[in-house]
């Protein structure tokens, strides 16, 4: 049986009378409106269902003193281990592309840092952001060479 959409009416139950308050004793929310006695909530604006709300105590977050601070935009910088560096072939030439290749380095607007961990057998040319002193000085001791990428200064560990 199809229904026309101007006929439609919602099933019995679901639509309820408006509770109209304040209309005297007999209405059972005469006087005070179901709002009981006095106190912050018989008052109109009485919301206290604010965060950190506290009954009008200092709230904790004013309570506790400031402390540290964050620096707004961080250097994002990802370390790899000279010995990592060993998958690749002798001779090679070990940029961010092939770091990345490698999946050695994720993520993006991050800077390479070539830490000293591990060891290294094979010459390469490697080229990243940031190194490592003794990781500089183990690529340069097997012949290979460092090419610091962006301007920046190497460090040391």
């Amino acid at each position: 049986m199809s229904q026309v959409l101007s006929r439609l009416s919602p099933p019995a139950g679901a639509r309820h009378k408006e509770r109209r308050v304040g209309r005297g004793t007999g209405s059972n929310m005469g006087k005070t409106c179901g709002r009981g006695q006095k106190g912050q909530k018989a008052r109109s604006g009485g919301d206290i269902h604010k965060l950190h709300f506290e009954g009008g105590q200092t709230p904790l977050q004013r309570r506790l003193p400031k402390r540290g601070f964050r620096v707004p935009f961080p250097k994002k910088v990802v370390g790899v281990n000279i010995g990592d560096l060993e998958i690749f072939e002798a001779g090679s030439t070990v940029g961010e592309a092939a770091l990345r290749a490698s999946r050695l380095v994720q993520g993006r607007g991050v800077q390479i840092k070539i830490l000293g961990d591990g060891e290294l057998t094979k010459k390469l040319n490697v080229s990243a952001h940031i190194f490592s002193a003794t990781a500089k000085e183990q690529i340069e001791a097997l012949g290979g060479s460092v090419t610091v990428l962006g301007g920046e200064q190497s460090e040391s560990a």
